[in-house]
Formats: structure tokens, sequence, C-alpha cells
């Protein structure tokens, strides 16, 4: 069987919690103060009636004739058991009996005489004591349910707060993930009192810290490295270019050239690592420009514009993004690639398998490309650099399937869309708020 889970928030968690506290607390209470009342009160109740009865035998004991006086009886039959053991030990006493059918007991008094006759007195408990009982129960309700109330608006107030708190570190450390590295949890949770929240989040900030400086030595060494490789690769490429004519020339130029591209690649994946890109702006008519970089590109490749759009961007930028776009669906898709531009969107489809889940799921990663039978045939820089040139310009790149697998061979493919901004980066690398379409 599947165990279903319940969320519930820390706030009614808290609030429930007190209330459960305080509603013990209140029963326990209006328990012990009820009981204590009616004990106080019966017991009041029996001195009361052992005073009459002193009172009314010494009333009896000095009339003549004898007579029974105020309710008194001598030898009551209804004498209860209880009471007519004392009076058989010569000894006097009280008894509250109780009544099965409920309603007021009866306070029973009774004295044993010389003649050995015992005097009684008996009477229901007073309604007056009855009515004090009453009022205090109704009292001690009330004072319980304020007490309950009061606790789960205490829960709701605290619990609010602890909720609010941890709810603006969860939106912090979700920044921090999208990769803006300068938002820090404790600045963003804030507040006076400082409780468990402020360890998670400087927790939470020592990892980003730890994290992102671990990114940037590996950023620092991947561009060192591709940089001390110019040189030696650069001078590969001209001692190959003396070589003699032949396959083993052209073999030792293709794999040189490989070997560049791929220095120049890691070295533009640094650059657009470091944030230190800006981007070159200027007005364009983006499907006319399209048309034109795609016709030069790969003349191969169908172009429609849906809806012309001006836009200022920067084009050397945009046309790294579609060269690479291309370059993917040329190398991993089939023919009857296709690019539309439809207002600031510009799409990329081809009629391939598609893009692969991880991609789907996680995004362009470097050096992955993401299925064992593209072996050789890429280091996975080509979707991650049209990324990050789209991050410049502030722009969004997405991608997805045309179709899920299984459909039939050319109704599918990859399908790769460029979001251009209503409004560009300025020069000084700040980006305004920007709203893509869903």
């Amino acid at each position: 069987m599947r165990r279903v889970a319940l969320r519930t928030g820390v706030r009614w968690k808290i609030s429930v919690a007190i209330a459960a506290v305080g509603a013990l607390i209140a029963v326990t209470l209006s328990l012990v103060v009820h009981n204590s009342a009616r004990v106080s009160m019966l017991d009041n109740a029996r001195e009361v009636q052992m005073e009459r009865l002193l009172f009314a035998q010494r009333m009896y004991e000095g009339s003549k004739p004898k007579e029974p006086r105020f309710g008194t009886k001598i030898n009551d039959p209804m004498l209860p058991p209880q009471l007519d053991q004392l009076m058989r030990d010569k000894r006097r006493g009280t008894f509250v009996q109780e009544h099965r059918h409920g309603g007021p007991p009866d306070v029973w008094a009774a004295v044993p005489l010389a003649n050995g006759d015992v005097l009684s007195l008996h009477i229901p408990f007073a309604d007056r004591s009855a009515a004090i009982m009453k009022d205090l129960d109704r009292a001690l309700i009330i004072g319980s349910v304020s007490v309950v109330v009061g606790g789960c608006a205490l829960g709701v107030l605290i619990g609010g707060q602890l909720s609010r708190r941890l709810r603006k570190a969860a939106a912090a450390a979700g920044k921090v993930a999208q990769g803006n590295t300068d938002v820090r949890v404790r600045h963003a949770i804030g507040g006076v009192v400082r409780d468990e929240t402020d360890e998670l989040a400087r927790a939470v900030d020592a990892l980003t810290d730890a994290l992102q400086e671990r990114i940037e030595a590996e950023r620092r060494v991947t561009a060192d490295i591709a940089h001390e490789l110019r040189t030696p690769v650069t001078g590969l490429l001209t001692a190959a270019e003396l070589l003699p004519p032949g396959r083993p020339t052209e073999l030792v130029r293709d794999r040189a050239q490989a070997m560049r591209t791929l220095v120049e690649d890691v070295l533009e994946v640094a650059r657009l690592d470091s944030a230190s890109e800006r981007a070159e702006l200027q007005e364009i008519a983006l499907g006319e420009f399209v048309e034109r970089r795609v016709r030069a590109l790969d003349p191969a490749v169908a172009v429609h514009v849906v809806h012309e759009s001006w836009v200022s961007t920067d084009p050397r930028r945009l046309e790294r993004i579609l060269g690479n776009l291309l370059a993917n669906a040329a190398k991993h898709g089939r023919p009857g690639v296709e690019v539309t531009v439809e207002g600031r969107v510009v799409r990329v489809r081809d009629h391939g398998p598609g893009f692969p889940e991880a991609l789907l799921r996680e995004g362009p990663s470097r050096f992955r490309t993401g299925a064992s039978d593209r072996a050789g045939q890429g280091h996975g820089l080509g979707l991650t650099i049209a990324a990050g040139q789209a991050r410049v310009l502030g722009a969004r790149l997405t991608f997805r399937n045309a179709a899920p697998e299984g459909t039939p061979e050319g109704a599918g493919g990859a399908i790769a869309v460029l979001w251009l901004p209503d409004h560009a980066p300025t020069n000084t690398g700040s980006f305004p708020m920007i709203s893509f379409p869903d």
C-alpha cells in the first residue's frame, strides 16, 4: 500500500501543539478546581448540618415531653449503613448520600442518644450551592475555551513568524540555486530574534561561499589551461600547413583545427561563466537578420518569418547562438531543419530523435552530449555557449521535443526556442525586469 503524505505548514503544527497543550492543562485544572470546590462545599454543608443536629439534640434533651424538632428524626429507617455503623460504635458523624438517578445529594448528620436511640437529620444539598457550582463550571468552560483560542492565536503568530523566515530562506536559497550567488540567506531572513533558522542560514551561506569558490577555482583553471593551449595549438596548425599534401596531412590539419575550436570554445565558456561579458546593442529587424545569417550559415535550412519585429540586441552574439543551434541540429538531428521567427521568438527545429532527457531536465552541460551513440561527435559546449550568450543578451533559451518517444520517424524532433526580451540589457551589464510568455 502506498502511504499518503500529508503536507502541513509549520504554523499550523505549532498552533495545534499549543492548542492541544493548552486544552489539556485547562481541562486538568478545571477538573481539579471543580472537584476541590465541590468537596469544600460539601464539607462546609456537613459541618453546618452537624451544628444544626447538635442544636436540635440540646433542644430535644431539654424539652418535656421529648420531641424531635427542626426536621430531625428518631431512629430513621432511611439512615445510611455507614452512619448506622457509627451509631453502634457510639460515635456521631455526617455522610453525603449520592443518588443513582442524579440530582443534588443528601447531607446526613446523626448522633447517638443516652438511651440508645439515634437522632438524625438529612436535607438535600442546598440549591444555592448547586447554583454556585453551575456558575463555577460555566466559568471554567469559558476559561478553558479562551485558553485554547488564545493558544491557537499565539501558535499562529509564532508559527507565522517562523514560517515566513523559512519561506524567505527557501526563496533566497532558490535564487542561489539559479546562479545568483550574491544573495545571502541570513540577509534575506533578517529580523531581531535569533533562532535555529539563523544557524540554517549561516550553514547555507557557508555552503554557497564554498561552492562559489570551488566553481571560480575550476573556471580559472579551465581558462588558464585553455589559454596556455592556444599557443601550441596555433603552432601545430601552422606546422600542419607546411606538411606535404596527402591524406595524413589532411587528418593532422583536421584534428589540429578541431583542437583549436575546442580551446576557443572552452575560453568562451570561461568568459561567459565569469559574468564579465557585455552586450553591444544595435537595433535590427529580427526576421531579416535571422534569414540573412541562416542563409549564410546553411542555405538548406528553411526560414519562415511569421511576424517581423525590431529588437535591440547584440548581432554578433545572436549570430553565435544561431550558428550553435544550427550546428547542433545538423550534427544530432535529421535533414529538414526549420527556423521560424515570430515577433521576438526564434525557433530552431530538426526532425531527429530529439533532445536527451537529461538535457531537458537539467539544461545544457559542458562535455556531455547526452547519449552514448554520440561519442566522438561533440563536447557538449555548443548548447552551453548558446545558453550563456542568451543570458548575456537578457534572453532565455529553452529546449523541448516536438513529440514523445515512440512516435513515427519524422514526426518528432528537437525544438530550441530563443525568447528575446522586451528590453535589452544595458551596457553596464544590469538587466531590467523581463517577463516571458508561458
